[in-house]
């Protein structure tokens, strides 16, 4: 059904920047909220951030409210994270997820992609 693919992930220094791409394909993607989260080693797998299919209402986490940036492209059917002033702490493997209930209210993850490792060095 629906496919996602991640990339833009890698080694970044404290204070560094780094954008994750995800390109969906199969569907209409823009009808599909679209969310980032991230799994550090031990722990859950937690929200990062999320858009509306309809009217790019965008949510953060409060640990990288500020910080991250979450948009999309229509267009090319792919959503963006772009991550500035990154922390050791963001060290992570993030994923991106699809929710194709039309759902505006929650997000409600039917998909997933494989997961992109971002590592801060300090």
């Amino acid at each position: 059904q629906v496919q996602l693919v991640e990339s833009g992930g890698g080694l970044v220094q404290a204070g560094g920047s780094l954008r994750l791409s995800c390109a969906a394909s199969g569907g209409t993607f823009s009808r599909y909220g679209m969310g980032w989260f991230r799994q550090a080693p031990g722990k859950e797998r937690e929200f990062v951030a999320r858009i509306t299919w309809s009217g790019d209402i965008r949510y953060y986490a409060a640990a990288v409210k500020g910080r991250f940036t979450i948009s999309r492209d229509n267009a090319k059917n792919t959503v963006y994270l772009q991550m500035i002033s990154l922390k050791p702490e963001d060290t992570a493997v993030y994923y991106c997820a699809a929710d194709t209930t039309l759902s505006t209210v929650v997000f409600n993850a039917r998909y997933w992609g494989q997961g992109t490792q971002v590592t801060v060095s300090s």
